[in-house]
């Protein structure tokens, strides 16, 4: 989830904590985690409204930072057929186990052998064949490059290269910049025990 404007320091500050989307389908699920722009989220409950009947009395509204019920329904994006969520959540605080495990760069022969390992299932269920360790070269030798730019030289496209860095990054490989991508000191001490 995305968060634009005054919506993203509301929720950084802990002071909204519900979000009305429009999507064809959830997007989220109730009790998981996520990582937005404003910060860690976690997910308390999702449930399908009816935007017509929300009324403006109904706490969502100022939980949501909306003034009232029209105002929820005026900022609402998408498709006008899909059906409107309700998303309840809360900032969860603390660090991401993901960065920290992205910084530890002093890895033990037994994690070396699990990175190993989680790789090599990476490269068995993949489509397109081995691809991990070729992929975190790539980065490691083009930081700061567009995932497309990356993707067409592999003649692969955006979106599944995009993904598969996504499994990277959550193995604490490699870390997503505003352009591109850069190896992680976990990944480069990973890439040096080869």
């Amino acid at each position: 989830m995305l968060f634009a404007g005054s919506d993203k320091d509301g929720v950084e500050s802990g002071k909204i904590t519900a979000a009305y989307r429009r999507w064809a389908e959830p997007r989220v699920v109730e009790g998981r985690t996520y990582r937005t722009n404003a910060g860690r989220i976690e997910i308390d409950s999702v449930r399908r409204v009816n935007p017509e009947l929300i009324s403006d009395y109904d706490d969502d509204i100022f939980a949501a930072d909306r003034g009232n019920a029209r105002d929820v329904r005026r900022r609402l994006r998408g498709n006008e057929d899909w059906p409107t969520f309700l998303i309840r959540f809360h900032l969860v605080e603390g660090p991401d186990p993901r960065e920290e495990l992205a910084a530890s760069a002093d890895l033990s022969p037994e994690d070396i052998e699990d990175v190993k390992s989680r790789l090599a299932k990476l490269d068995e269920l993949s489509r397109h064949g081995a691809w991990t360790t070729a992929t975190l070269r790539q980065i490691q030798a083009k930081p700061h490059t567009r995932a497309g730019d990356l993707a067409a030289e592999v003649g692969r496209d955006t979106a599944s290269f995009k993904l598969d860095v996504r499994k990277l990054k959550n193995l604490g490989l490699t870390y997503s910049l505003e352009v591109g991508y850069e190896i992680s000191p976990r990944g480069t001490a990973y890439l040096e025990s080869l």
